[in-house]
Formats: structure tokens, sequence, C-alpha cells
């Protein structure tokens, strides 16, 4: 009985970890986005305005 919830456990623990890499991996790939738009001489603003998110969600970006 209590051997069920445990791999139920286990199992759901894999997945979590497994979808924080992948969470990771997309926060890394954003970031690099973000300073390729700034190396091209993009504003904060104009990407925070044209992208619809918060100049603090834009600085939240860049240093992931």
């Amino acid at each position: 009985m209590h051997q069920s919830t445990i791999e139920r456990i286990k199992k759901v623990r894999a997945q979590v970890i497994h979808h924080t890499r992948m969470a990771r991996q997309f926060a890394i790939g954003r970031r690099d986005s973000m300073q390729g738009l700034r190396g091209q001489g993009v504003s904060q603003a104009t990407s925070h305005r044209e992208l619809g998110v918060t100049s603090q969600s834009i600085q939240k970006m860049l240093v992931c």
C-alpha cells in the first residue's frame, strides 16, 4: 500500500526535476535572445513594450 504511494512520489519528483531543467534551458535561451537585442541597440523600454511585459521582467530575463 505505502509502496505504491512512494513510487508515485518518486515519479512526480523525477518529472519536477525534468521540467525544472527544461525551464532553466528556456530561461537561458530567452536571456541570450534579450542580450542579442541589446547588442543590436534595442532598448529595454522598447523590449518591454514590444513583449508586453514590465521593465522589471526584462531585468529578470537579463540576469537569469
